[in-house]
């Protein structure tokens, strides 16, 4: 017998609250809350040294590392792609039980495609030259994840699961450590001169998002896949009627530290680099990741600490969508909630604060309210029960 079909407690077939909060935390920062922290860098340098140094760090930790590294801002996107993996096991065995194995399979194909074709718009759809097409990005990476993250889970046992993410992982560190670049040689991690970023450059049709390179290209999408993986045993382990729920988040934790200490010992071979998704930034990243989850799952679903959370789980269950809007409503590099925020605040009044209070206090207060907005446009669609359905 597959494993999907194996009974899910009934709790389990509606949303669960813890995950649509980890997926609602991480959009909050790309809604707003970085501008926010960014803003308090800047506001720290008139508030003495402590909190100058704590400026600092936060505004530190919501910057990408340049090449090899890890920093918060470094962990939303794969914590995002992780969590996809989880709601694939919240979802998809219902599916196969209403439509059969085979519908579950087309509908996993046009939900895949139509998150894709939306990263084409998000970008600026076909309507450019197909040199300035960015056929790759954050939403086609998604959707290529969600797609053969699902089909493995649909066609394989737990131990087939556990194969394909080791051989993603092993194979990619394979390619990248033994396969030669011309002109190059094999084993470089370093920027311009990798496997994965060669490839890019010889083989990625359309916009790049640099200049020789691309941070969701082609050869780095197969260990991005093995992130959604692992968020697909999470969540095989949240639906495991077998244990209690205080296991579940004890084991999710659990293996969650012993995973970010191999990362990072896998990391003095093969560099962790989120550039090109090395194999030891998946397993850093999936630990933190599995203790994320673990803690969400025992505060909120195990101990019933609920209503703190009321945002994040809104934020989180329109999450594509609000990212959607957020990003193609904005423009010149403002995003649309902020945007919208500066029609109230912006502008004069903005740099009044500046003057009046503290200089970062403008921008400060524009974040704060565009993320008030965001925060009240998904509540407004939690209530109504209007979710996207792909």
């Amino acid at each position: 017998m597959r494993h999907f079909e194996a009974p899910v407690a009934a709790s389990e077939t509606h949303r669960v609250a813890s995950v649509d909060a980890l997926r609602g935390f991480n959009i909050f920062w790309i809604l707003g809350a970085d501008g926010m922290i960014w803003s308090f860098e800047e506001m720290s340098h008139s508030m003495g040294p402590v909190l100058g140094a704590i400026g600092h760090f936060l505004d530190t930790q919501m910057t990408h590392v340049a090449w090899e590294g890890f920093r918060f801002y470094d962990f939303i996107f794969p914590l995002f792609i992780f969590v996809t993996g989880v709601a694939i096991v919240l979802s998809l065995p219902r599916l196969v039980e209403r439509e059969g194995k085979v519908r579950a399979h087309v509908r996993v194909l046009r939900r895949a495609l139509l998150l894709y074709g939306l990263g084409l718009i998000y970008y600026g759809g076909i309507s450019l030259h197909w040199d300035d097409i960015r056929f790759v990005g954050v939403l086609q990476r998604i959707a290529v994840c969600y797609l053969f993250a699902s089909l493995v889970f649909l066609n394989f046992h737990l131990q087939g699961i556990v194969v394909a993410l080791v051989t993603l992982l092993v194979g990619y560190w394979a390619l990248m450590t033994f396969v030669p670049v011309p002109g190059i040689g094999a084993g470089s991690f370093v920027p311009d001169a990798n496997l994965a970023t060669w490839i890019d450059a010889h083989y990625l049709p359309g916009r790049m998002w640099e200049v020789g390179r691309d941070p969701e290209g082609l050869l780095s999408t197969l260990p991005a896949i093995g992130t959604c993986l692992l968020g697909v045993l999470a969540g095989l382990l949240l639906v495991d009627e077998r244990l209690q729920p205080q296991q579940k988040s004890l084991t999710l934790i659990g293996a969650g530290i012993p995973l970010v200490a191999a990362g990072y010992l896998w990391g003095l071979q093969f560099p962790i680099i989120k550039v090109i998704w090395t194999s030891s930034f998946v397993l850093v990243a999936g630990g933190y990741s599995l203790m994320l989850l673990g803690a969400s799952h025992q505060i909120i679903d195990v101990w019933g600490f609920k209503r703190w959370a009321v945002p994040f789980v809104w934020l989180g269950a329109n999450a594509i969508t609000l990212y959607f809007i957020n990003n193609v409503l904005g423009l010149d590099d403002v995003l649309g909630f902020e945007r919208f925020a500066m029609r109230f605040v912006g502008g004069d009044f903005a740099a009044l604060l500046d003057r009046v209070a503290i200089p970062g206090a403008g921008h400060f207060v524009v974040c704060t309210l565009g993320l008030v907005f965001a925060i009240a446009l998904a509540g407004f669609f939690y209530r109504r029960k209007i979710f996207l359905r792909l």
